[in-house]
Formats: C-alpha cells, sequence, structure tokens
C-alpha cells in the first residue's frame, strides 16, 4: 500500500529533474563569465606589467636627470680651474702645491668621465646649432669653429651646456677683389 506521503514525494522527484537544455544553456552561461574574467584577469596583469615597467622607467629617468643636474653645478667648477691653471705663471707651474691642485683637477675630470660626462669637440668642426652657441663670428672658413670661447658638455647622449664658440664667415669681399685686380694687371 502506497501511502499520501509517498505520492508527493515522487512527484516532487519527476518535477526536479534538470531538463538537459537547460543545463547546456547554464554550462554556456558560465563557461562565457568564466571567459569573460579570465580575459579581464590577463588585461590587469599585463596593464600591471606595463605599469612597473613605466614605473622603472621614470625611476632611470628622474636619476639621469637628478645626476645630468649635479654635474651642470660641476661645470662653473671646471671653467674656473680651466682658467685659474690657464693664468699660472710658468714659473709657479713647478711649485708642487699647483702640481697637487692639477692633479686634483685631473682626477675630478675622470670621475666626471666615467659618470658619462664628455667635453663637446668644437675647433675645426662644422658649426652644429645642436651642440655649438654662436657668439661671435670672425674671418675664417666658412661655417667652421675657429674659436673656443667656452666649453660645452654632454651627459652621455644629453647636451647639458653647448660650446660657446666663435664661427668662421669666410674670407672678406675685399681680399678676393684685390687677388683679382693684381692678377689681371
Amino acid at each position: 500500500m502506497m501511502t499520501d506521503e509517498a505520492k508527493p514525494l515522487e512527484e516532487e522527484s519527476t518535477d526536479t529533474t534538470p531538463d538537459p537544455e537547460e543545463l547546456q544553456k547554464a554550462l554556456e552561461e558560465q563557461t562565457g563569465k568564466a571567459e569573460s574574467h579570465f580575459a579581464n584577469w590577463q588585461r590587469a596583469e599585463a596593464d600591471l606589467a606595463n605599469y612597473k615597467k613605466r614605473v622603472d622607467l621614470e625611476k632611470q629617468e628622474l636619476a639621469t636627470f637628478a645626476n645630468a643636474m649635479l654635474l651642470t653645478g660641476f661645470l662653473s667648477v671646471l671653467d674656473d680651474m680651466d682658467r685659474a691653471f690657464e693664468t699660472v705663471d710658468p714659473q709657479l707651474a713647478k711649485v708642487t702645491w699647483i702640481e697637487g691642485l692639477q692633479l686634483i683637477y685631473k682626477k675630478m675630470q675622470s670621475t666626471l668621465e666615467a659618470q658619462g660626462l664628455s667635453v663637446i669637440e668644437t675647433l675645426g668642426e662644422s658649426f652644429d646649432p645642436k651642440v655649438h652657441e654662436a657668439v661671435m663670428e670672425m674671418e675664417g672658413d666658412e661655417g667652421k669653429v675657429i674659436a673656443e670661447i667656452q666649453k660645452g658638455y654632454r651627459f652621455r647622449a644629453r647636451v647639458l651646456r653647448p660650446a660657446m664658440v666663435t664661427v668662421g664667415r669666410g674670407k672678406k669681399a675685399e681680399e678676393d677683389t684685390s687677388e683679382e685686380d693684381s692678377s689681371n694687371a
């Protein structure tokens, strides 16, 4: 004999049987959500890696800028020492304390060069406005640097201070015409 209580259990158990199509739809939905979450996670991971690279690059640039600013401060000291050694009387040049100062100066130069500081070549070079600052123009080879007024410096590839130079403008026209007159006579 079946009781009334058994019937409702049977009916409930048959009603709760999942439909395979519904299960397939639910599985596809969950798979789509999982793929979406996975793609979002991959983008977030790539964004984090790019952020870390950008921060490292900014740190390097900041350190380079700080070093460049520090080296710029030393340029006037180098200039002053250059001028001082140029004006030393030849008789005093062999005095030991002056030789000691020259050694200290050379050591300072080599230390700064080891950090990436270099002098910009000027004399005889073609004028380059990226690294030279023309302050005078004189008779001489046209477009060539004929005198250096103040040294220029680079820090690695960056110009810290352009070299102040005198640039040749060519020969005077009067000399050219006087040469022509003498050859015509």
